[in-house]
């Protein structure tokens, strides 16, 4: 019989091999680097090498689920399960050297999410969550910022890697919120900004233009941690607001005044 408790471990357990393989490889001055739709956005030999070590576990160990991965796409049976891995969140912070990106792992039931893993390997923060048995930190339960006004909060965004060509590239979001709001912090990880509004470090996180592998662990752990995540836009891409409901709330109300989005179902 399938568990979601021991499968939360051994992926766990893999995604720390995986991030002690980035470890051991961050800083590298010959690192092997690929374009792929545009000279900007990049992919690392350790993008696929951590790719292979984690498709490769689900492959051998739950063969009739289905994959989602960043590098290496669409694999496995159709199935009521999915997996929805983004094996080296926050590429371009990796291949300068800079020592914030995560590893992603998100299962999918009947296309929500059940099982979310963000693995934070130079910190050594492990993020849990398991649909309806809370957020964890290291073991250490969280829950979302208690914050109420906007003024006050430290918010979490970012840019499509084309930001020079991108219509929607959230400039005028981000003129527009950092006006209101105490500061505006721009990590290049949104899975790891995302494990960071659960725990608290962040009070709300908004961003566009995402993929499904950027946002399906890190979302579960917000709603897990008591906060919630609603979409902003009625695009093919993945556009959310994550928060506490108050601070949401009044995130949604600035994006708003900027453009005229969809009012989403903020049930």
């Amino acid at each position: 019989m399938f568990s979601l408790e021991k499968a939360s471990d051994a992926l766990q357990a893999v995604a720390r091999k995986v991030g002690a393989m980035q470890r051991e490889n961050l800083g590298r001055r010959d690192l092997v680097m690929d374009r792929k739709s545009t000279s900007i956005d990049l992919v690392t030999e350790i993008d696929r090498r951590s790719d292979d070590i984690i498709v490769g576990y689900l492959r051998q160990e739950y063969p009739d689920h289905a994959i989602l991965a960043e590098e290496s796409g669409v694999s496995g049976q159709e199935s009521e399960y999915r997996w929805v891995i983004d094996p080296l969140d926050g590429t371009t912070n990796y291949a300068q050297g800079l020592p914030i990106f995560a590893v992603s792992i998100a299962l999918e039931h009947r296309q929500d999410q059940v099982l979310g893993i963000v693995y934070e390997p130079v910190t050594d923060e492990m993020f849990t969550a398991i649909r309806g048995q809370g957020a964890y930190l290291n073991g250490k339960r969280l829950q979302i910022g208690d914050k109420t006004e906007l003024i006050e909060c430290v918010l979490a965004t970012g840019f499509p890697y084309d930001i020079a060509t991108h219509p929607a590239n959230n400039i005028d979001y981000f003129i527009s919120m950092a006006t209101k709001t105490r500061a505006i912090r721009r990590m290049g990880a949104a899975a790891y900004d995302l494990a960071c509004v659960a725990s608290g470090s962040f009070d709300g996180f908004w961003e566009m233009n995402l993929s499904p592998w950027d946002a399906a662990a890190a979302r579960l752990l917000v709603k897990e941690a008591g906060g919630v995540v609603w979409p902003f836009r009625n695009d093919r891409k993945v556009s959310i607001v994550a928060g506490n409901e108050c601070i949401s709330r009044q995130m949604m109300a600035v994006l708003r005044e900027v453009d005229h989005l969809v009012e989403p179902n903020l049930k």
